[in-house]
């Protein structure tokens, strides 16, 4: 798998060549994060806090917004690896401060380890000041607290002329449940593929921003195909993991389908097929996924009305149900509701207001009930009487045949809602009830 890389320097995006020169720079890195994004996870470096000269932090924090980032460059601390974790980078990478007493203060999945290698030895600092450790040597001391690697080779960083796949073997058998990312020199397809068999995932940069990499070559270079067509089965989901249906890709269109970031196939009968260019039904791509054996793709997109489905149903196996089903009938009546519908009128000018200033039901209260002078019921007999759960109160029939009641006495007359309550005991109980018991306006049986 490819994790595309970002390396931010004074607020823009560059590439170094062995991790000192500046040899490109690419501008706003947000528009670069959108495109990349659609391959997984993006590695953002920052290298002004790397080399201890300025942050990017605020640039950054915008980045973990747009797509999952692996964040690193600078991170010296426990709690500035936590404060980017909770800013919402899916991991953090630590370089000086990959030391056992951090690591064991933080998620080990979401942790990676960077072991920054000048001819074997791991270099800190931003690639600056030796260890006399070698990769192995780290990896063996730190793979139970990490949830993953970044070996990046500096000596080959950033010069396209291939990575060290030799040593790739030994590293993935040190990293051990540890899994295990390769930067520097990675520059074609094969290279990715190679790394990919190997069991490592490869990281790319230079390659991308010259133009020898496409990013849909470099997603589709670990994929195999046992098709005599050559094609890849492809599972279409939507944003909340529901199948929309079956399609098919090939180099073509997952390349095509990169560039615009739209849901782009391989039609049998058509050959390349841009989903809604012809009924309006478009697709917006979000991201690409590789299965296990690397023989089938799932495309997650965004999908207009009416649907996926050549019979304009949201999918081909029907309408979909249950929340997402709910979200998308919610969605549709708020632009064309019937005349008359609660979702026209809840979701007007001042729905919020409305809901905000509305009054809520509080908890029930320890304090005594506060007594209706009068109520009337279905039983016109009933005039400020209590049910037998509000004892401490007399009725007021009661009460004319004594001057006072002792709080806490009896009460002899009878709520007229219980014999109702009883000639219906078969029945479901409403959760109307004694004006005493609940809030409701319109009682039907008591629970006393």
């Amino acid at each position: 798998m490819i994790v595309p890389s970002i390396d931010l320097m004074d607020g823009q995006t560059v590439q170094l060549v062995g991790g000192k020169t500046r040899a490109l720079e690419a501008g706003d890195p947000r528009p670069i994060a959108l495109g990349f994004r659609l391959a997984g996870d993006i590695a953002v470096i920052d290298l002004d806090a790397a080399l201890g000269r300025g942050s990017n932090a605020p640039l950054i924090r915008d980045l973990v917004r747009l797509a999952r980032c692996r964040v690193g460059g600078g991170i010296r601390s426990v709690q500035a690896a936590l404060d980017w974790l909770d800013a919402g980078a899916s991991s953090v990478i630590l370089g000086t401060m990959a030391k056992p007493e951090i690591l064991q203060q933080l998620p080990r999945e979401r942790v990676i380890a960077a072991l920054d290698a000048v001819d074997g030895e791991v270099v800190v600092e931003g690639w600056t000041k030796g260890t006399g450790t070698t990769i192995i040597e780290r990896m063996h001391a730190l793979r139970h607290l990490v949830g993953g690697f970044l070996v990046t080779f500096v000596e080959r960083e950033g010069r396209l002329g291939g990575t060290n796949l030799d040593a790739v073997a030994a590293l993935v058998e040190a990293a051990g449940p540890a899994k295990l990312t390769i930067a520097g020199g990675v520059t074609t397809p094969e290279d990715i593929a190679a790394l990919d068999r190997l069991g490592a995932d490869a990281q790319v940069g230079m390659a991308l921003y010259t133009g020898r990499l496409d990013l849909g070559d470099a997603i589709a270079a670990p994929l195999i195909s046992d098709r005599p067509d050559g094609l890849f089965p492809t599972v279409v989901c939507d944003e909340h993991g529901v199948a929309l249906g079956l399609a098919y890709s090939d180099s073509e269109s997952l390349r095509t389908a990169v560039r615009l970031r739209m849901g782009v196939y391989h039609s049998r009968k058509r050959g390349l097929w841009i989903k809604g260019a012809s009924s309006g039904a478009e697709q917006t791509l979000l991201a690409i996924d590789l299965d296990c054996d690397r023989d089938a793709l799932r495309f997650t997109v965004r999908q207009t009305p009416p649907g996926f489905c050549h019979k304009d149903t949201h999918t081909c196996f029907g309408e979909a149900h249950g929340l997402p089903g709910l979200a998308r009938m919610l969605a549709a009546r708020v632009t064309d509701a019937p005349k008359g519908s609660t979702i026209r009128v809840s979701c007007g000018r001042n729905c919020s207001k409305r809901r905000l200033s509305s009054p809520t039901r509080e908890p029930p209260s320890t304090s005594p009930p506060r007594w209706p002078t009068s109520y009337t019921s279905r039983s016109s007999r009933w005039r400020g009487q209590a049910c037998r759960s509000h004892r401490s109160r007399p009725s007021s029939t009661h009460a004319r045949s004594r001057s006072a009641a002792e709080p806490g006495t009896r009460s002899r007359a009878r709520c007229p809602m219980r014999g109702a309550r009883r000639r219906r005991r078969s029945r479901r109980r409403s959760p109307e009830s004694c004006p005493l018991c609940c809030v409701s306006s319109a009682p039907r049986s008591c629970r006393a």
